[in-house]
């Protein structure tokens, strides 16, 4: 039974003995009753106007981050009152790992505010919910514990981490210049492919001045996609061939996560998923910091499909789906190569990344060469993470075919791992 019950039925037994009792000794009873009839009333009056009055808000700095970097929530309580706060505690039942948010404030004076900052080393990608949050207090003596729900939630998408790749080339030749593409786009490029009517919005770089003054009305250039070869990154999630073991994330002496700019690969779990995401990841950034045009494509528990683009607003979207994706595929990759890949024209440039060891998918990049489209394979080497099955007949496989590979193992950085190509089986 809680406290207060316990207490409102001492009070009760005290007014039945002051009423019973009140010939003989009746003003000490009576005191009694009067002084537990206080002290309940004031500790309900007190815990009640002690969630009164009270404002919390929480700011996110932004509503994204990457694993590897510090995700900043800033949360504000106000006390409106003319009453000070004995104590409030604010509990937080974010989603986030390693999100602590929950405090315990004290002594909060009339009109006065109370501001702290939590800083979270995010350490897993995905979608995450922050909040809600709940308002707690009591009176001194906690005879009446009072709750107030905060329900309003907002989400933050973590993305996978992204390294720098300093020394990832592809072989001469497997990105040539392409057939001119012709496709409208909204870059200003050095094809120009026609012009048009000028439209509100249009940059005023795109004008075409002898066009204006020969016809007499505002004219732009209409401009084509240089002639480069798109990049395909082609991410293996079939579930029958991603393994993993058990991860217990990094903390400090204090129990909170670890807050130091250290290399990320470090940080990474066990599982080829979360290697292959950050791959992946790694790889579109370096081709759309070179202004190549790179699509994506995965099969999860359905078809992940970006169509190739260039920008900052392509890296946006394809971090935004490799934040959320997971193993839960059950096509196998040979399938999704073949199927995908049908369609793409010569000189298309083909980055598939996989720890199956089933060496039908190598004969399939195979077939896809010979449609005039270049490939790369980046291997992750299963067994290194868990039971997986070896991964040397796979890699030799894709060695005598000529397919320019990368060996991905658990604890090899990423960056030096996709700067150096496997040449020769060790």
């Amino acid at each position: 039974m809680h406290r207060s019950w316990w207490f409102i039925l001492l009070w009760l037994i005290s007014v039945a003995f002051a009423l019973w009792g009140a010939e003989r000794n009746g003003s000490v009873a009576w005191s009694v009753a009067y002084l537990l009839t206080g002290i309940v009333v004031i500790s309900f009056l007190w815990s009640w106007f002690n969630l009164r009055w009270v404002r919390i808000g929480r700011f996110t700095r932004s509503r994204r981050s990457q694993v590897g970097r510090v995700a900043e929530e800033q949360f504000e309580v106000v006390n409106s009152g003319r009453l000070p706060k004995l104590w409030l505690e604010v509990r937080d039942y974010s989603e986030l790992p390693q999100h602590d948010a929950s405090r315990v404030l004290s002594s909060i004076g009339p009109r006065r505010r109370r501001r702290w900052v939590v800083r979270t080393y995010c350490l897993r990608r995905g979608r995450f919910r922050l909040g809600p949050l709940t308002l707690a207090s009591s009176d001194p003596l906690g005879l009446f514990p009072r709750q107030r729900q905060l329900t309003t939630t907002s989400t933050l998408i973590v993305y996978p981490a992204t390294l720098e790749l300093p020394g990832f080339s592809p072989p001469m030749g497997l990105l040539p210049g392409g057939d001119a593409m012709r496709r409208r786009t909204h870059y200003v490029t050095t094809n120009v492919s026609t012009v048009r009517d000028y439209v509100p919005g249009d940059s005023f770089n795109r004008i075409h001045w002898r066009s204006t003054a020969r016809t007499g009305r505002m004219m732009v250039k209409e401009f084509e996609l240089d002639p480069t070869a798109d990049v395909w990154i082609v991410l293996d999630l079939d579930q029958a061939v991603h393994t993993g073991s058990a991860w217990t994330p990094p903390v400090g002496d204090g129990g909170a996560a670890i807050l130091r700019p250290e290399r990320l690969s470090l940080y990474l779990p066990p599982s080829t998923i979360e290697y292959a995401v950050t791959a992946a990841a790694s790889l579109a950034r370096h081709f759309l910091l070179e202004d190549r045009s790179v699509g994506f494509i995965a099969h999860s528990g359905h078809r992940e499909l970006i169509q190739a683009d260039r920008g900052e607003r392509q890296l946006t979207k394809i971090l935004e789906t490799l934040a959320v994706v997971n193993a839960t595929g059950r096509i196998p990759f040979a399938r999704v190569l073949t199927s995908e890949m049908e369609h793409l024209p010569r000189h298309t440039t083909l980055l598939a990344i996989s720890p199956a060891t089933d060496r039908s998918w190598v004969a399939a990049m195979r077939d896809i060469r010979r449609r005039g489209v270049h490939n790369l394979a980046v291997l992750l080497a299963a067994n290194s993470f868990g039971d997986g099955p070896p991964h040397r007949e796979t890699l030799a496989e894709l060695l005598a075919s000529g397919i320019p590979t990368h060996l991905l193992s658990y604890g090899q950085d990423i960056s030096t791992a996709l700067s150096q190509r496997v040449t020769a089986l060790d």
